[in-house]
C-alpha cells in the first residue's frame, strides 16, 4: 500500500471554502457539525438522528440514511478536551485519509476550534455523552458514505498516524472485518507502565473468557485498543445496533457485536506511547472497574451456565465433602459439629440455587435468541 490512499479515488472532492455550519445546536446535547470540508454536507440535516437531553429525537429519522458520496478511507477522532493534541494528530491523520472526522464530545476547551483550524471536519456532541457516543457518530457517519475503511484512533497523541496506512492495508490483504491496532503482538512497541499492562491483561483474559474463546489462537490480544479499522459490512451494523454502549466500555461491546456476528478479526502491531500531555481522560483504576463490572454481566447473561453453574456444581460438591466430613466426624466422636453441618448445608443450598438459576437463564437465552432469529426471517 502507498503511503496514504489515493485521494482521487474517492467521489467527494471538497475544498477549504465549503465551510459552513451543517446543523445547528438544537440545545445543550444536540449534534452538530461545523467547519472543515463538507463530508456530510447535507447528511446530519437530512436523516440525521439529533438527540435531546430528554432522550428524544429532534428532526430526522431514526437511522442513518445514504449519501451518494462514496469514501473510501475515512479517519475518525473522538476527542473530550484534547486542545493539547487534537491539532496535531487530526493533520498528521489527513495525510493517510480521504477524509477526517473529528468528534469533540462536549469538550470545555478549544478541542473543536483547534481541530477546525487544521481544515478537518468536526462534529459536536453538545454535552458530554462518552466516548461510545463518539464512535456510534462515527458509525453513523461513515455508513451514510458508504465507507469502505473506517479508522479510529484516540485523539490525546497515544497513537501514530502514520500507522492507518498499515491497518488499512491489512484489512485489504485479509478481508477481516476489524483490524485492531495492538499493543501485545510482536513488533508492537508501547512505553506503558507494569500496573496498567497487568491490568490490561487481565481485562483481555476476563473479556475473552466472556466471549468464550479458549484458544489462545483466537484470542484478542487487545480488546481495549482504540486504534481500530472497520470494513463496509462492519459499519453498516454498527450503525444500526442500539445495543453498543455509550460509555468507555463501547470497545467490548464492539467486540461482542463481531462476535456474535461471526466476523474476523485481525490484529497488526502499533507503537503507543503514553508520555503525552494527557494521556487518558478517565484513571485507569475506575475505567477497569466499569469494565469489569460490564464484561461479568455479560457472562452472566450470555453465558450462564459458565458464570453459574460450573461455581455451582463447585460449591455443590464442595457442600457433599462437608457433609461427608460432619458424618464421619459425629461417627467416631459422638458429638455433632453444627458448624461443619451448617456450613455444608450453606454450600448445597447455594450451590443447588446457582444452578437452578443457570438453567432457567440459559433456558431464557436460548428462547430469546431463536426468536430474534425468526423474527430475523421473517423480514
Amino acid at each position: 500500500m502507498t503511503e496514504g490512499p489515493n485521494k482521487g479515488n474517492t467521489e467527494v472532492a471538497p475544498t477549504n471554502e465549503q465551510t459552513r455550519v451543517i446543523a445547528d445546536s438544537i440545545d445543550d446535547s444536540s449534534t452538530s457539525a461545523r467547519s472543515g470540508p463538507n463530508l456530510i454536507d447535507g447528511i446530519l440535516t437530512n436523516g440525521a438522528t439529533i438527540e435531546r437531553g430528554d432522550g428524544h429525537n429532534t428532526g430526522g429519522t431514526t437511522e442513518p440514511e445514504h449519501s451518494e458520496a462514496v469514501c473510501t478511507v475515512l479517519v475518525a477522532i473522538p476527542a473530550y478536551n484534547e486542545a493539547a493534541t487534537i491539532g496535531d494528530v487530526a493533520q498528521r491523520a489527513s495525510k493517510y485519509a480521504d477524509h477526517v472526522l473529528v468528534i469533540d464530545d462536549g469538550s470545555e476547551d478549544n478541542t473543536a476550534v483547534l481541530a477546525n483550524e487544521t481544515g478537518v471536519t468536526v462534529v459536536e456532541h453538545g454535552r458530554n455523552r462518552g466516548y461510545g457516543a463518539a464512535l456510534k457518530t462515527a458509525f453513523e457517519t461513515a455508513y451514510r458514505f458508504d465507507t469502505r475503511h473506517l479508522v479510529v484512533l484516540d485523539g490525546d497523541g497515544q497513537h501514530d498516524p502514520s500507522d492507518i496506512p498499515r491497518l488499512v492495508a491489512a484489512q485489504e490483504r485479509t478481508g477481516a472485518h476489524l483490524v485492531i491496532g495492538s499493543r501485545f503482538v510482536d513488533g508492537a512497541t508501547s512505553n506503558a507502565s507494569l500496573y496498567r499492562r497487568m491490568g490490561l491483561k487481565t481485562i483481555n483474559a476476563l473479556t475473552n473468557l466472556s466471549l468464550g474463546v479458549i484458544r489462545s489462537d483466537s484470542r484478542v490480544s487487545d480488546t481495549q485498543s482504540g486504534f481500530r479499522a472497520y470494513n463496509r459490512e462492519a459499519v453498516q451494523s454498527l450503525a444500526t445496533d442500539k445495543s453498543i454502549g455509550n460509555s468507555m466500555d463501547a470497545s467490548t461491546d464492539i467486540l461482542y457485536h463481531a462476535h456474535h456476528r461471526n466476523y474476523a478479526i485481525e490484529e497488526v502491531a502499533v507503537a503507543v506511547e503514553y508520555d503525552v500531555a494527557n494521556a487518558s481522560t478517565q484513571a485507569p483504576l475506575s475505567h477497569g472497574v466499569v469494565l469489569v463490572r460490564n464484561i461479568l454481566k455479560t457472562i452472566e447473561r450470555e453465558r450462564p451456565l459458565t458464570a453459574l453453574a460450573v461455581p455451582g456444581f463447585g460449591l455443590t460438591f464442595g457442600g457433599l465433602g462437608f457433609g461427608y466430613w460432619t458424618a464421619t466426624n459425629y461417627i467416631q466422636s459422638g458429638t455433632f459439629p453444627v458448624g461443619l453441618a451448617l456450613t455444608a448445608a450453606f454450600l448445597m443450598l447455594v450451590g443447588t440455587f446457582a444452578c437452578f438459576t443457570a438453567i432457567v437463564l440459559h433456558a431464557l437465552s436460548t428462547y430469546f435468541s431463536n426468536t430474534e432469529i425468526q423474527r430475523g426471517q421473517i423480514r
